[in-house]
């Protein structure tokens, strides 16, 4: 009991660094959980070298390098398929094209389409399209507001045209 009492501190810094890490784990990008809990577990470490010396700080290193992981592991493998996998943290729905969803709208249907750009194209802006106001680009010339464009490549969501001589 007197050991774990002397080491609290020690104890302490370590079990809520794995926590952060573990929090970390189920928030987007790296940010102040992950940080905190890097932090704590180094200081545990510094901690054990400075109270029991070297051997000791590298057994503690290994010690928490071990617990991490083992968390970590643990902690994933809930979230696919354990307790955790059935929380509101874990997203379940999926966005695939066998149920409707486009990552990206299909403009293949303005290839040869004219229209009638609405903003000046410098080379880009918008044109209206069988009265759909659509993204363009020309091809890097300059084309004045109110000026017939016909579509001539569409790669992705880039629309490119080009004016039509009158």
């Amino acid at each position: 009991m007197d050991f774990i009492l002397q080491n609290l501190p020690i104890i302490i810094c370590a079990v809520i660094g794995i926590l952060l890490l573990v929090v970390e784990l189920f928030m987007p990008g790296f940010g102040l959980p992950g940080i905190a809990g890097l932090v704590m577990l180094l200081a545990s470490v510094i901690f054990t070298w400075i109270e029991h010396g070297a051997y000791a700080g590298l057994g503690a290193t290994v010690a928490v390098l071990a617990l991490s992981g083992i968390a970590v592991s643990v902690s994933l493998k809930s979230a696919s398929s354990g307790k955790l996998s059935r929380s509101p943290l874990i997203l379940k729905d999926s966005l695939s094209p066998e149920q409707g969803y486009q990552a990206t709208e299909n403009l293949d249907r303005f290839l040869g389409q004219i229209g009638e750009t609405e903003t000046v194209l410098r080379p880009a802006g918008i044109t209206v399209i069988d009265g759909e106001r659509v993204n363009v680009v020309s091809r890097g010339e300059f084309i004045g507001k109110g000026d017939t464009v016909v579509v001539e490549k569409v790669e992705g969501v880039r629309v490119m045209v080009r004016k039509v001589d009158a």
